[in-house]
């Protein structure tokens, strides 16, 4: 068999995509200014510091707070902080 009449054959490390409903959990906010928005990220602080810092810098009338751990578990909200809070955006970085 010359070269050219191999046939190779692989399987995709993606695999096979199923469609999956999607729904929100709340209502759109209609604006994030004067918001309270929580940054809640937990692993290695490798891009969330720079997303931090452009969130920041992107929307300066947001209340950011930030809740950071250097461990695999998210950093759940206090009862306190759900009441106040108008948005969470939840990370994990490894």
């Amino acid at each position: 068999m010359a070269t050219k009449d191999k046939v190779y054959k692989c399987l995709s490390p993606v695999g096979n995509r199923n469609a999956v409903d999607t729904f929100p959990l709340a209502p759109r906010l209609n604006t994030i200014e004067g918001k309270t928005i929580y940054l809640s990220v937990c692993g290695e602080p490798d891009i969330t510091l720079a997303l931090e810092k452009r969130l920041k810098v992107v929307y300066p009338k947001v209340n950011w707070k930030t809740k950071r751990t250097y461990i695999t578990d998210p950093v759940p909200l206090s009862e306190e902080e759900m009441k106040t809070a108008d948005a969470l955006i939840q990370g994990v970085a490894w």
